[in-house]
């Protein structure tokens, strides 16, 4: 068997594994992983509980945005081994707020607790040591119980741009984190998922998996912030190395119809996705149950690229 022979069976039989463990609506092709070089990260560690009990938490930092005019904050959650490995990159995940929602939102312990479900996935294995980053999602006029998040770049700032772009580039130069798009993630809650959706494929060169819970997919601003229409404009091999995650709970009637549309169009467009619906509806006691299940998605997606890209490596160095 040659090397390309050998390199389609190995991505093939990881794929069907994990297929074959999701339970799963709808999904379209694995997708095509780009051919970027770059220096895969390590084989996935399980960190001990001891690390864990230690050195997992989360902290807001601060930083000047340009492109909102004035200082923005952020939440951050290192890996547990982060200190430990000085010369380890990590891949990065975004999770997003709701409406009347903060960059704390998924960490407090009345809402999100998302501190718990890290430890039980790192544990796990399912999970591979990642950074963690919540932005403050609100526009110039701040959170308001009068009004959702507006994740656009529209007359109350760019806020598309300055989570999408902006951002990711301050936590690039302050955190050691892997560059690829593959190893880069985004989703969120409600209006955050929607939001999630919006600024990932308006930055596919820095996102490349996204996910939302309880979201939906079609905005009132138009078409070039709903995702259901923006996604057919975006160029063939963009399209190809997308992955999305999305799930609502069975109360959400709205949220299942938004659903079930955007699902039809990825797979018309073969754009590899999950749709699950489950039982509840539109709480934090539901977004913390089905937090695992995203970023268990999120996990494989990060295991797949590296096996794709050590591929790559393999056959660059075979070639020299």
């Amino acid at each position: 068997m040659n090397y390309e022979k050998s390199k389609m069976f190995l991505l093939l039989s990881v794929l069907t594994l994990v297929s074959c463990n999701l339970s799963q609506s709808v999904v379209a092709k694995p997708p095509q992983q780009q051919n970027l070089p770059i220096t895969p990260p390590p084989s996935p560690s399980q960190p001990h509980n001891g690390d864990l009990a230690t050195t997992l938490s989360y902290k807001i930092e601060t930083y000047n945005s340009e492109v909102m005019g004035g200082s923005r904050t952020y939440g951050v959650s290192l890996p547990p081994d982060y200190e430990q490995n000085p010369k380890r990159s990590y891949p990065v995940i975004f999770l997003l707020h709701g409406g009347h929602g903060h960059p704390t939102d998924w960490f407090v312990e009345n809402k999100g607790q998302a501190l718990k479900t890290l430890k039980q996935l790192y544990i796990t294995g399912k999970l591979p040591p990642s950074i963690i980053i919540t932005p403050d999602g609100n526009d110039k006029r701040g959170s308001s119980p009068y009004r959702d998040p507006e994740y656009i770049d529209g007359p109350n700032g760019k806020v598309s741009t300055a989570l999408g772009d902006e951002l990711v580039k301050v936590v690039q130069s302050r955190y050691r984190t892997l560059k690829n798009p593959d190893f880069w993630a985004i989703g969120g809650l409600s209006s955050g998922g929607w939001g999630a959706v919006n600024v990932g494929l308006h930055n596919v060169n820095h996102f490349s998996i996204l996910f939302s819970h309880s979201g939906y997919f079609q905005d009132k601003t138009g078409p070039t912030n709903s995702p259901i229409i923006y996604i057919k404009t975006i160029p063939l091999p963009d399209q190809k190395r997308l992955r999305i995650y999305f799930d609502t709970g069975k109360s959400d009637t709205e949220e299942i119809q938004e659903g079930k549309k955007f699902s039809q169009v990825l797979e018309g467009l073969k754009i590899y996705h999950l749709f699950r619906e489950f039982p509840g509806g539109h709480t934090w006691q539901y977004w913390r149950e089905h937090l695992a299940d995203s970023l268990t998605f999120v996990g494989e997606q990060f295991k797949l690229s590296q096996i794709a890209h050590q591929a790559e490596n393999q056959n660059f160095d075979a070639q020299k």
